[in-house]
């Protein structure tokens, strides 16, 4: 396999992550955003939309958007799982997942500042706006799990709730969020003690110097 992605882009960095819970093998191709890489006609011809990550398959397809190429990877490399097996718990799992990959994410990814920088004409306030959005994701995150026992975030065993977390969690950083989640803070370092989070770390990628 060859992941097509970039070190600090948080949707490739999920996908990392499940990779190396997963135990699988591949490569990586990288895209540097900023310089807009990910439009040129090579990429676009693996994935339309422009954005990364795009994983190619060893038979020579490929699979967009990082939540399904999740849920690929865990029809084909079912262990360990990523979802729980009830099917309350598996919906709750998804749910914050999407939370992270559909409503905060991409709504403070490179696309949408670019756009807030030019119709404003200000670089802080495309910051502004990313550190709010992350927050207010992040907030509801907070409340989802708060009852949920530990250490990760639905209990005893990483999820995909972890993955989104955790990529989340350095965008936060990033925009200097106001890091006031003590349940999210204690789940994002039960993570990071994993040798699979710390290989996926965007500063141990090789495109990373």
């Amino acid at each position: 396999m060859r992941l097509h992605g970039f070190f600090r882009s948080g949707a490739s960095h999920r996908v990392r992550i499940a990779l190396e819970l997963k135990g699988i093998e591949y490569t990586n191709s990288s895209y540097v955003l900023r310089e807009g890489e990910q439009r040129s006609e090579a990429f676009l011809r693996l994935n339309p939309q422009g954005l990364v990550p795009a994983l190619e398959l060893d038979d020579g397809r490929v699979l967009t958007q990082s939540l399904a190429i999740c849920d690929y990877l865990e029809e084909v490399h079912p262990e360990p799982p990523l979802l729980p097996q009830d099917p309350v718990r598996r919906a709750k799992v998804r749910a914050f997942a999407q939370v992270i990959a559909c409503d905060t994410h991409p709504v403070q990814n490179l696309k949408i500042l670019k756009r807030i920088e030019a119709l404003t004409g200000s670089e802080e306030a495309a910051t502004q706006w990313a550190r709010q959005t992350i927050e207010d994701g992040l907030d509801a995150c907070e409340r989802l799990i708060e009852a949920e026992d530990g250490p990760f975030c639905f209990g005893d065993s990483v999820t995909l709730a972890d993955i989104c977390l955790v990529s989340q969690m350095g965008n936060a950083r990033r925009f200097g969020a106001d890091l006031r989640w003590p349940r999210l803070l204690a789940a994002e370092a039960a993570c990071n003690e994993l040798t699979a989070f710390q290989r996926a770390a965007p500063a141990n990628q090789p495109d990373a110097s």
